[in-house]
């Protein structure tokens, strides 16, 4: 066998696993660039929902046709009681707030019950943690019927950095409704919430009007990044192969 032959068979395995490398990242910037569409089309419905007028928030027959690409942030108004007893504590650190509190603290999420009996979980704002007990905010204990404005969500998805919600100790840490209803054994709960807006509570707590509305779209940068790591790729190999068949002689 020639020594050329062999040098060339010795390329083979390289070649394969550079071809694949290649293959990946390129794949990872293609994908990049498809979550930048996404992220670039999210950015323009949330902008166009969250500025447009409140409609009725969904009757509990159109419950099951909820979703979050056609409904969530969508401005609507519902009314109701609230059941300040059944409140749920989320844990969250508010960072960039649009009002006076920020930190680690939660979401008050309470059940509201319409006047059909139906509940919807409303977020009603953040309270920070020294504010936790209910007596050190009585005053936002709203009593009697109450009118709600804010954003429809969908439940928050868990993650590998989410701790599971725990509610046998009153542990919560994400949003989700169903979990909400379940643990205070509550019917016909939505399968959405809403996030209230920055209409004042009495004592202002909670404070509303702090949903994130402000999505990051560094997408290009990871494209490019990616992109340039295959063709990087591709130029080591190339050196590899031509010093590999006597391009140094």
């Amino acid at each position: 066998m020639s020594a050329a032959r062999v040098r060339v068979r010795g390329l083979i395995l390289p070649g394969i696993l550079a071809a694949v490398g290649i293959a990946v990242l390129a794949g990872l910037g293609l994908w990049q660039l498809e979550r930048r569409i996404w992220k670039e089309e999210l950015i323009l419905r949330v902008e166009a929902r969250t500025r447009a007028p409140a409609a009725p928030v969904p009757l509990e027959t159109d419950w099951p046709n909820i979703g979050a690409a056609r409904d969530e942030y969508r401005r609507v108004t519902l009314r109701g009681r609230f059941r300040h007893r059944n409140e749920a504590l989320v844990y969250t650190v508010l960072s960039e707030p649009k009002g006076r509190f920020s930190g680690q603290g939660y979401w008050v999420l309470t059940p509201l019950e319409t006047e059909s009996g139906a509940i919807v979980i409303v977020n009603r704002g953040f309270v920070p943690m020294d504010r936790k007990d209910v007596a050190s905010r009585r005053e936002g204990q709203v009593e009697g019927p109450a009118s709600v404005t804010g954003l429809l969500r969908m439940p928050e998805e868990g993650n590998w950095f989410t701790p599971a919600n725990d509610p046998a100790r009153a542990a919560w840490y994400r949003r989700d409704p169903q979990e909400i209803a379940k643990a205070y054994q509550l019917l016909r709960v939505s399968p959405f919430l809403i996030d209230a807006d920055a209409t004042p509570n009495p004592g202002g707590l909670p404070q509303g009007g702090e949903t994130r509305l402000e999505f990051p779209n560094n997408h290009l940068g990871y494209a490019l990044t990616w992109f340039g790591l295959a063709a990087a790729l591709a130029g080591v190999f190339g050196v590899f192969a031509w010093q590999r068949m006597g391009g140094e002689r």
